[in-house]
């Protein structure tokens, strides 16, 4: 099971995932300048496809679609527009700058007319220096890269999974390209009144009360992969609730708390995906119910609502969850 994981250090990668991340940036504001806006900017982010990354169709003039697709295995971008026009370039020996100025010529000739709002990297360490003049991050390593998204594809179907488990309004998995993680967004239907000084950003993103789940490949505060998850509004005394399995932990950030299970704990495990979705379950019933959710009539176990096949879904869930639990303390035992 642990191919199905494969080690990424953050350490090992970091110069190719400071790259990448700033590629993603690039491509994500396209999306952003070319789509039309949803609810709790789910315009923005990028979706998974059986090669990579894709921003999907959109158009400018809201009749003239076009796409931006990276494929990570033969690591090019391919930029495509639906009445056959193509530009692609590899992703390989490439400055940020070079990149930029790639896609903005592929974009030129085929008459595509986008711009930027703001050509610069967003909440990086260099985001006062536009893309355009970035010459620094330059390092791509495609055997990294292609891990990379081994290790997306796996937590999409995590993600996918755990999503079935809910019958409320659920995002679908987003991989956000400002933060660099993969991630899915339970609601309630409360609305969240936020103060005076809130940025319009964030009072979009949490208009309704949320329990988010997703993973990160580390930054440098916290230089490892994790699994996490957090609830905002926080209610109080979620960080005192119990997590599984027993390596997780919860972890202080920005005056909020995270559920926080590192990949190489979970990879450790005789069952990693059990023990993942495990957490996420743990972490996402310490923040809902001590948010008054109606966690019982929301579940919605393996994707299925008609109660005559609830009671066999659960007894498999609870074999599933009590042969985790095993595993994990024999491992720590």
């Amino acid at each position: 099971m642990t191919e199905l994981f494969p080690a990424l250090p953050y350490a090992d990668w970091r110069p190719t995932r400071d790259t990448l991340h700033r590629f993603l940036q690039i491509v994500g504001k396209v999306r952003l300048a070319a789509s039309p806006r949803r609810n709790h900017w789910w315009n923005v982010p990028l979706h998974l496809t059986g090669r990579g990354l894709t921003t999907r169709p959109m158009s400018v003039d809201g009749a003239r679609a076009f796409c931006v697709d990276l494929d990570l295995l033969d690591h090019r971008l391919d930029l495509t527009t639906a009445d056959g026009g193509r530009w692609s370039f590899p992703l390989t020996d490439r400055s940020v700058a070079a990149f930029h100025a790639d896609l903005t010529a592929g974009l030129a000739a085929l008459g595509v007319d986008v711009a930027l709002a703001d050509p610069r990297p967003f909440d990086l360490p260099d985001h006062d220096r536009p893309f355009a003049q970035d010459t620094e991050h330059a390092t791509y390593d495609p055997a990294a890269v292609t891990r990379y998204w081994r290790i997306l594809g796996q937590v999409n179907l995590l993600l996918e999974e755990f999503a079935g488990r809910y019958s409320g309004k659920t995002s679908p998995v987003h991989h956000f390209w400002h933060t660099f993680d993969l991630a899915l967004t339970r609601f309630s239907d409360r609305v969240v009144e936020h103060g005076a000084g809130t940025d319009p950003v964030t009072r979009e993103a949490y208009s309704r009360e949320v329990v988010s789940v997703g993973f990160w490949f580390g930054d440098p505060t916290t230089p490892e992969p994790a699994f996490y998850s957090y609830t905002a509004p926080e209610p109080a005394g979620v960080e005192q609730a119990p997590l599984h399995p027993a390596a997780a932990r919860w972890q202080e950030q920005n005056g909020s708390h995270l559920a926080v299970l590192s990949y190489d704990d979970a990879r450790a495990t005789a069952f990693p995906r059990a023990t993942v979705l495990d957490f996420y379950e743990s972490a996402y019933r310490a923040g809902a119910a001590r948010a008054g959710w109606p966690v019982e009539d929301l579940s919605c176990h393996s994707g299925v609502t008609d109660p005559v096949r609830r009671a066999e879904h659960e007894r498999l869930l609870r074999a599933e969850h009590d042969l985790a639990v095993a595993s994990d303390r024999g491992n720590t035992g």
